[in-house]
């Protein structure tokens, strides 16, 4: 989730934004009809692509202006914020841009509205988005940005070793094992500090061992499996191997970011925005690395669906306004503007396929073939909940403190308590 990175911004920020769009929406009404200024909130909009978007909005639209929220950068921080907010009843936000993963949380608790399907273009969107918009077969969200993990590779220094990037997690230990001390550098990283980023991972090698942590929206627990201990086995032996180093186990986002960037890594999983990151200006590996697949035990491995969507609260004033807005922001125009003015990968399906956007970004083809391949976050009404389970034991797993299968056991009996809770 590009929008949702922690770069150690900790105080709120807000931003009021005073300019619009001409020509795309409807006109503010008379009072009572579900039209009038609104908020978008959002984690922190660290490209500074938002402003631009929202001012061509608030052109358009003089009764309809919307404020922009910025809250802190980490997922778990914007979280809690918004949360606060919505468990209070508080009217202050209007539109919602919200993790994918917690469609599902917002939608049982009540705190978002059930959206028309006709009012957007969802037979546009890459297909696998969609669903993480829905819960209960109800559409309570549109897609807004997608995400899928995406190992980056030096490919300088495996040019110089005659070697090709990893397609298995065993040829990716190796490499990182004998390659990476030989330049100099550290093997591989993640997002491995206990935060949302260490449940994208975990779950990431969960899948791509082809297993499961939940299935039937959180009622059914299925991590303690076979697959499940080798997807956590891959971790800790990268951890016991020292293929993983120890500071890659404080790296969120943005740290794994830099460190590939200062050209400390020989490998990283992260999202498609380090691309145009690692080649700006002062970039020590600019032209120097490359992106493929993240790899599996037997070939490409699963990477969790990343990414927003848009909702309406249910506590909006304004909600005829706030799903105007939506539609706006997945329109083919400023989809178009979330990729060359954010670095964000759009929803629609089309834009990756236009050889203009793949001459600018070639790890389009890359990026659109993970991301129909991926899979969601596990479902579940009380994700927060499941999230900080797979954060807690997963890091006993990497600390080398209990071993994927003690982890397995643990992780099903704690996931089984918040099931039946639900």
């Amino acid at each position: 989730m590009r929008w949702m990175h922690a770069a150690g911004r900790g105080l709120l920020v807000l931003a009021v934004l005073l300019a619009g769009y001409a020509g795309f929406g409807s006109r503010a009404g008379p009072p009572g009809d579900g039209r009038g200024p609104m908020t978008l909130v959002t984690a922190g909009d660290l490209t500074e692509y938002l402003g631009p978007l929202l001012d061509d909005w608030n052109s358009g639209h003089p009764q309809e202006q919307v404020t922009l929220v910025e809250l802190p950068d980490s997922a778990d921080e914007t979280r809690a914020q918004m949360t606060s907010e919505l468990r209070s009843g508080s009217d202050r936000f209007d539109v919602l841009n919200i993790d994918v993963a917690w469609t599902s949380e917002f939608a049982a608790a009540g705190w978002i509205s059930p959206l028309e399907r006709d009012r957007f273009p969802l037979d546009s969107f890459l297909a696998p988005v969609v669903d993480t918009a829905t819960f209960d077969s109800r559409l309570y969200a549109v897609p807004y940005v997608t995400n899928a993990g995406l190992l980056y590779y030096r490919k300088d220094i495996l040019e110089k070793a005659g070697e090709q990037p990893p397609r298995t997690w065993a040829e990716l230990a190796r490499q990182a094992r004998t390659l990476a001390p030989r330049y100099g550098l550290d093997g591989y990283a993640g997002q491995f500090l206990p935060y949302e980023g260490l449940t994208v991972n975990a779950t990431e090698a969960v899948h791509s061992a082809g297993g499961s942590i939940l299935r039937d929206d959180g009622a059914r627990v299925t991590v303690d499996s076979a697959a499940a201990r080798d997807g956590l086995e891959f971790l800790a032996s990268g951890v016991r191997e020292g293929w993983i180093s120890p500071e890659a186990r404080d790296y969120k986002e943005e740290e794994s970011r830099q460190a590939f960037q200062d050209g400390r890594l020989l490998f990283l999983r992260n999202w498609p925005y380090v691309h145009s990151e690692a080649n700006a200006p002062g970039s020590k590996v600019a032209g120097k690395f490359g992106a493929v697949p993240l790899p599996g035990p037997d070939g490409p491995g699963t990477s969790v669906l990343g990414g927003s969507n848009l909702a309406v609260s249910s506590h909006s004033r304004h909600p005829e306004s706030a799903a105007d807005l939506i539609a706006y922001l997945t329109s083919e125009r400023v989809q178009r503007q979330v990729l060359t003015e954010g670095s964000l990968p759009p929803v629609r399906a089309d834009l990756y396929e236009d050889p203009g956007l793949i001459r600018a970004y070639p790890y389009l083809p890359t990026l659109r073939q993970s991301v129909l391949a991926a899979e969601p976050r596990p479902k579940s009404p009380r994700y927060d909940q499941v999230s900080l389970a797979v954060q807690a034991v997963v890091q006993d797993v990497m600390a080398l403190r209990q071993t994927p299968g003690q982890a397995t056991v643990r992780l099903s009996r704690e996931l089984g308590s918040i099931a039946r809770r639900q």
